[in-house]
């Protein structure tokens, strides 16, 4: 049976709603919102446009994304090479193009291209979920984990594959999101990883805040020959079931905006015992 959901989630349901619906929400009664918006499937990818289109009302919003498909770079950068940057302008608001894997594709606007550091960063429209330890795979999580570590709020946001998928309904939800944050909304030294689920509109059950399902997925490597008669291996995954109902993959799977609040202090994720057990090694020395 499913738990009911908080207030706060019918809060930000009713936000992200009347957003898609282009209802009458007031923006941040703050300054409109100086807005970069980046993904990892590229520049001309669906996603990234429903989500331009989305957050457009809201403030003043810029584009950088790479010029073509990065996925599953996890955190990866481009430290190798000079990098090209191709500038063009839509409805008024710049977008780069550039040759550049997303987090330096983040770092690169923040520092060079834009006139000054934006107040939110939304990684995405992401193709397909990021759900569990999946999202260290991901170039779209790392684009918003990037701008966390220049201290500007980010979230990364993705839509689950499926017969719905729905790109516009996707950002649609991210506005509502948005609208309910405003510009303070998401605590320092954190980013946010968002998940919707392949619905309509209308037949989404509400938002949830959840943890990370921590659990390697499963992977399957399919052994096959080349014509040449070399050994392959065809990778393939899935996750596992979910772990309980206040994870991201339970969320999800159950119809549920799942928002995860990550941090990118990986000390501190593993807390005081994990440390008290290696204390030890302070003893080492060499004389």
């Amino acid at each position: 049976m499913r738990r009911p959901w908080r207030p706060a989630g019918f809060v930000v349901l009713a936000l992200f709603w009347a957003a898609a619906c282009g209802g009458g929400i007031d923006k941040p009664s703050s300054a409109p919102l100086r807005i970069l918006i980046t993904n990892d499937d590229g520049i001309e990818a669906p996603g990234i446009v429903a989500l331009f289109e989305a957050l457009f009302p809201l403030g003043t919003v810029t584009v950088a994304a790479p010029r073509e498909n990065r996925s599953g770079a996890s955190h990866g950068v481009t430290s190798d090479k000079p990098i090209a940057v191709v500038e063009s302008e839509k409805q008024g608001m710049k977008w780069f193009a550039i040759d550049a894997l997303p987090a330096t594709c983040l770092r690169l606007a923040v520092e060079a291209l834009l006139p000054e550091k934006p107040d939110l960063v939304v990684s995405g429209i992401n193709k397909g979920e990021n759900l569990g330890t999946v999202t260290f795979y991901s170039a779209t999580v790392a684009a918003a984990r990037e701008a966390a570590f220049l201290g500007i709020p980010s979230i990364a946001v993705h839509a689950a594959g499926g017969k719905d998928m729905d790109y516009k309904a996707a950002a649609g939800v991210m506005a509502g999101i948005v609208r309910a944050l405003g510009r303070d909304g998401i605590p320092k030294g954190t980013f946010l990883n968002v998940n919707v689920p392949a619905l309509a509109l209308d037949k989404i059950t509400g938002v949830r805040i959840t943890r990370q399902d921590t659990r390697a997925p499963i992977e399957f490597f399919e052994k096959t020959a080349s014509p040449e008669g070399a050994t392959e291996y065809k990778p393939s995954w899935k996750h596992h079931q979910p772990a309980g109902e206040d994870t991201d993959i339970w969320a999800v799977r159950n119809g549920y905006v799942s928002v995860s609040l990550f941090g990118y202090d990986q000390s501190a994720a593993a807390g005081a015992t994990a440390r008290n057990s290696i204390k030890r090694l302070e003893k080492l020395a060499w004389k």
